[in-house]
């Protein structure tokens, strides 16, 4: 998501991810510090964030399975171009990001299903589902 982003909005075609290509010339997805594979931290929900509004409250916890994130030297321009961080992690590194003005566009950092069940789907899930529902009335109104 972030990639086709800088790639197709910022207009740098040669953006990449450290993993795939490490000694790509702009990397827009680049290693985290340590790794957070097995791990579950707190994410702060951007007030105002369409993800937040998902959720209900301004802090939740999550479990991860990732070695890299965000280049933070994009997040600005990200920014600016509609892609706007909807989370942070303690340290204030991206953990969600959220294409503004779009039903459903949300990118994160974490695996959503970890923590969903059937009797208490996780929040982004059953937003997404929402989101689906809304479409298809609109697509197929009955």
């Amino acid at each position: 998501m972030v990639i086709e982003h800088v790639r197709n909005v910022l207009g740098f075609r040669d953006a990449d991810h450290e993993e795939s290509t490490p000694g790509a010339p702009r990397l827009a997805v680049t290693a985290l510090s340590c790794s957070l594979v097995g791990q579950e931290h707190a994410v702060q929900l951007v007030k105002g964030s369409q993800t937040r509004s998902f959720y209900g409250v301004a802090e939740t916890v999550e479990d991860y399975y990732c070695s890299y994130g965000v280049n933070p030297d994009f997040v600005p321009q990200l920014d600016e171009a509609g892609l706007a961080v909807a989370g942070l992690d303690d340290e204030k590194d991206v953990r969600i990001v959220e294409l503004r003005d779009h039903p459903f566009f949300i990118g994160t950092l974490f695996v959503p299903q970890t923590r969903s069940t059937r009797e208490r789907p996780h929040p982004i899930l059953k937003a997404f589902e929402q989101a689906v529902s809304r479409h298809a009335r609109l697509v197929h109104p009955t």
